[in-house]
């Protein structure tokens, strides 16, 4: 009897042998697919983190592209708005200079200048001359032509 117990027992023990190697083989083969599922979870992690790295890179481009874009633009108008202010200026300075001509006290300062103040001079014609026979020359003023009568 006590060897058909150490039977028993023995065979229950290769029975739980068999049953450990067989966990032990399908616990290896879940270790190998879960090993197998993290590498390619790797490999996935690094094509998001290139993918993620090359999106990065093109909007940092197309941002320094777009601030490019804007500072050119900031400086045409800028350019554009000189020339305006200049424009402006140059039309004010015109105005003003007219109005002045046009004031009374421009017209005090301008008159003088713009009429002819000078006092006609007369001119003797010589006697004995045959180039002016015939014509006699009246008055004759500075910066005007002479005024010549037929006699």
């Amino acid at each position: 009897m006590a060897e058909s117990i150490n039977a028993a027992i023995i065979e229950r023990l290769e029975k739980v042998v068999d049953t450990l190697q067989d966990n032990s083989v399908k616990m290896g083969n879940l270790l190998a697919v879960h090993n197998e599922k993290l590498e390619k979870q790797d490999r996935i992690d690094g094509v998001l983190f290139e993918k993620i790295e090359s999106v990065h890179r093109e909007v940092n481009r197309q941002a320094l592209e777009i601030k490019k874009g804007c500072e050119r633009d900031i400086r045409k108008v800028d350019d554009r708005l000189q020339v305006m202010e200049k424009k402006m200026w140059t039309i004010f300075g015109a105005l003003s200079v007219i109005s002045f001509l046009v004031s009374p006290i421009g017209q005090k300062i301008i008159r003088p200048l713009l009429t002819n103040t000078t006092v006609p001079a007369t001119v003797p014609v010589p006697q004995g001359s045959n180039e002016l026979s015939g014509y006699q020359v009246s008055e004759f003023s500075i910066g005007l032509a002479a005024e010549v009568q037929k006699t």
